[in-house]
């Protein structure tokens, strides 16, 4: 398939505008999904080279795809952890608006990963953590939904064996290391989107 992209504008609820990418398949779309950037304080922008590579791999796969700025990117002394669900909030409302989009899904990496996770939405049918950083930025309450983490087996910040037992206590939640990688995944983005892909897609289609 070959996507068509666009930028667009997002409007949160408390009525900040926030930079979007919105791509959509050519065929059958089987499912939407917002993908969340790493925290924007540390450089971390919708241009990531992780969130990059999963962003255009998702409408090859079929599904639509949006990533967005979270607002502090803009550099205005923002504290993200604050502002951060509501802006993932905005994100989710353009998808559900639009016709045909199929079941809502959260992907988020390091701290996107962490916004993902605290967004509690009924909306959303299940959430991709790559490379969360749970022991220094907790998740409290655990999401409802069905998580696939990806946890890098070099990470500076959380091993795969400290978050498969952070996460031992949720309701659904799979474990999955990626050998060989640390917290920044350098050459590991395609194998990471790819591993993505294959979960979201067992997902929509009933069998995951």
């Amino acid at each position: 398939m070959v996507s068509s992209t666009q930028t667009i504008d997002l409007t949160t609820g408390d009525g900040e505008r926030l930079t979007a990418d919105l791509s959509e398949p050519t065929g059958a779309v089987h499912g939407s999904v917002v993908v969340c950037h790493p925290h924007p304080l540390y450089g971390g922008n919708r241009h990531n080279a992780v969130v990059d590579a999963v962003f255009r791999a998702l409408p090859d796969a079929g599904f639509r795809a949006l990533r967005f700025d979270f607002r502090a990117a803009r550099g205005d002394g923002i504290d993200p952890e604050v502002s951060a669900i509501t802006d993932v909030a905005a994100a989710l409302d353009e998808l559900a608006g639009r016709e045909g989009g199929g079941p809502l899904y959260l992907i988020g990496y390091s701290f996107g990963a962490v916004a993902a996770l605290r967004t509690a939405d009924a909306r959303i049918t299940a959430t991709v953590a790559i490379a969360p950083p749970l022991p220094v930025m907790p998740i409290d309450p655990p999401p409802a939904v069905p998580v696939f983490v990806l946890a890098a087996r070099h990470d500076q910040f959380a091993s795969p064996d400290e978050i498969a037992s952070i996460v031992a206590a949720w309701p659904d939640a799979e474990v999955v290391a990626i050998e060989s990688a640390d917290h920044f995944l350098a050459g590991h983005t395609a194998h990471v989107a790819a591993r993505t892909i294959d979960w979201l897609t067992a997902r929509s289609s009933g069998s995951g």
